[in-house]
């Protein structure tokens, strides 16, 4: 049904938080990417937009929530291994941010998360879909 995904987050400086990304491995698309805007991309189909405040308030007659002190979204990623998610997560302190969790080990998927400069919460998690019980 739907192609592509793109999460739409405020951020405060832009090239403070490109470089976080960076540090995770993650890269952005040059040609939508400006001071205003950068688009992270996580993975196929898969973008986040990276938008000074200025520039998102634009987009809302709401006020931006500030992600340190509520949560109105929590992004969760997969990746293919226990390994990588400890992987992700040992990239993201090294590059500044903070796990607000304790990691979780559900035997058939692990999980952990971190805020990023932001305070977005990315939680990062794997998961053996055959090893999941029936029902969650």
């Amino acid at each position: 049904m739907f192609r592509q995904i793109f999460v739409n987050l405020p951020i405060k400086d832009m090239a403070r938080s490109q470089a976080f990304f960076k540090a995770l491995g993650l890269s952005f698309n040059p040609r939508f990417t400006n001071e205003q805007g950068a688009c992270l991309e996580i993975g196929e189909n898969f973008y986040a937009m990276l938008l000074v405040e200025p520039f998102f308030q634009g987009f809302t007659k709401k006020p931006i929530s500030d992600a340190h002190q509520s949560t109105e979204v929590l992004l969760a990623l997969s990746v293919d291994s226990r390994a990588e998610v400890d992987d992700v997560i040992a990239k993201a302190v090294a590059a500044g941010t903070t796990t607000p969790n304790a990691p979780q080990d559900h035997g058939f998927m692990v999980q952990h998360g971190f805020a990023d400069l932001d305070g977005h919460q990315w939680e990062v998690f794997w998961m053996d879909e055959a090893a999941a019980p029936a029902q969650m």
